[in-house]
């Protein structure tokens, strides 16, 4: 079932509201999670942690920031470098099509942010995330259903999940040119189904999906 909100809800661009209520209570380190590439034909789950500091300039330094989905390939790289070279922290995990095929695709996106916040050094104190839930993660949650366009913390990793999972994805199309994977970064398009026809599935592609799966 789809979930729904109040777009009175959302704000004009993602904020610290959220934030600012953890941190007055007393809690420094608050770990904004996204995700990218869960409905791709290829390639893997991309997770990202990001912790922004308490600083008046993070509003400003961000302003232009947004869902990843929302801006477009240079803006992201940007608002990328920004993110790494202010956050108090960032991490980024991945989960392969393999392991997508094995445990399936919510496991493994799960599985994808364990390892992204691995890749971090401070312990967080609290996870926003954008909707998914990690039952097997102690810390207390607050999930937020389009997360990533009110939270700046979890805005910010959208961000980097999706930079991130297309920087590997180019690098990837070298290897598999026949999919253009560097443009369609393992997305469905016509032209991606097309060529998967044509050459049938690489070793990138998620065997548990159609068109690849056979019923």
């Amino acid at each position: 079932m789809t979930r729904r909100i109040d777009p009175s809800l959302i704000p004009e661009a993602p904020d610290l509201s959220f934030e600012h209520t953890l941190w007055n209570e007393g809690l420094l380190y608050i770990a904004g999670i996204d995700e990218a590439g869960r409905g791709c034909l290829a390639g893997p789950v991309t997770a990202a942690v990001v912790i922004l500091p308490q600083m008046e300039e993070i509003p400003k330094l961000f302003s232009a920031l947004r869902d990843s989905k929302q801006l477009i390939r240079e803006a992201r790289e940007r608002e990328q470098k920004i993110i790494e070279d202010n956050s108090l922290d960032w991490g980024v995990g991945y989960a392969s099509n393999l392991e997508i095929d094995r445990y399936g695709i919510v496991p493994a996106t799960r599985l994808a942010v364990s390892r992204a916040l691995e890749e971090i050094k401070r312990q967080p104190q609290h996870l926003l995330v954008d909707y998914i839930e990690l039952p097997d993660n102690p810390l207390a949650q607050t999930r937020l259903v389009k997360g990533d366009t009110r939270s700046l913390s979890i805005a910010a990793a959208s961000i980097l999940a999706k930079t991130h999972r297309d920087a590997l994805m180019i690098t990837l199309a070298e290897k598999y040119p026949n999919y253009d994977l560097g443009t369609n970064k393992g997305y469905g398009t016509a032209a991606h189904r097309e060529a998967i026809q044509r050459f049938g599935p690489s070793p990138l592609h998620r065997m548990s999906f159609a068109p690849m799966r056979s019923d």
